[in-house]
């Protein structure tokens, strides 16, 4: 078969550039995907090592490293899988995310009872954690608060998170258009820029981690809202960008299959045009 290779493929060194390109591509979105993740500095470190040692046994001819080096690689492989389990969850989740429609009604409705709601908050300097959930399922979160199967209402979620309620001092879960639990706790960030933050916005960052969320927080102390996405986490919005944040992402999970790093660039680009 090489001679159909060969006619197809008039120029022997077009393969190696194609090659280039893919490889190109692949570490690409791989970084990208890893980007603001709790496994990103470790796939960091690995590349630079490997990259330092394989130039060291090529260039100085060390033959007994770079065989070493080869026999390593299968269980290099292994330590990947166990290393970024979490990650690779997540992307094989987003893979088979269904594609919606477009936004709706009762996602517009949506927006504005949770903006009412945030803003309500905010005023009154209450804490507050929201977890709006896209494709990725978050029942064994769902778990570890309580039931509530309740129409979303600025009203019922202003009064869940309210000091002197049983649910207050936990997250909110949403599912569609119905408050699905209360008083879950949410997984905590492990990042190390996080370890500076407060109780629910590591909480925010951990859910976004683990799933494709969307997690509003309140601060406590200031009533500043942000909001968390994809590992990362934006601060200092007011309700018209939280309506216009809201929108933008809940209409993209409509149109198509969830794309994170077109979200994480809406919650950037609403930042820019604050500071703008």
């Amino acid at each position: 078969m090489p001679w159909m290779w060969t006619e197809r493929i008039p120029w022997p060194g077009i393969t190696g550039i194609l090659e280039i390109l893919v490889l190109a591509l692949l570490f690409h979105f791989t970084f990208q995907f890893f980007q603001g993740t709790r496994g990103a500095q470790v796939l960091t470190g690995l590349v630079v090592i490997v990259l330092l040692l394989t130039g060291l046994t090529r260039l100085f001819r060390m033959e007994a490293l770079y065989w070493l080096l080869q026999r390593f690689s299968v269980y290099l492989a292994i330590a990947l899988l166990i290393i970024f389990q979490p990650e690779i969850r997540r992307a094989l989740a987003e893979v088979g995310k269904p594609p919606l429609l477009g936004v709706t009604a009762a996602d517009r409705s949506l927006v504005e009872a949770i903006v009412k709601a945030v803003q309500t908050l905010s005023d009154r300097k209450i804490g507050a954690l929201i977890a709006i959930e896209r494709q990725i399922g978050t029942r064994p979160i769902q778990e570890t608060g309580t039931p509530i199967d309740a129409q979303v209402s600025a009203e019922l979620l202003a009064t869940l998170f309210h000091p002197h309620t049983p649910l207050h001092d936990g997250g909110v879960i949403i599912r569609g258009n119905r408050i699905v639990a209360a008083g879950c706790v949410f997984p905590l960030s492990q990042q190390d820029q996080a370890r500076t933050l407060g109780t629910r916005h590591r909480a925010a960052l951990g859910m976004t981690e683990e799933t494709d969320a969307l997690v509003i927080v309140v601060s406590e102390e200031t009533g500043t809202i942000s909001v968390a996405l994809s590992g990362r986490l934006r601060r200092g919005l007011d309700s018209e960008r939280l309506h216009r944040v809201l929108t933008s992402i809940l209409s993209r999970s409509r149109r198509r299959l969830a794309q994170l790093s077109t979200s994480e660039e809406v919650l950037t680009d609403e930042e820019e045009g604050s500071n703008g």
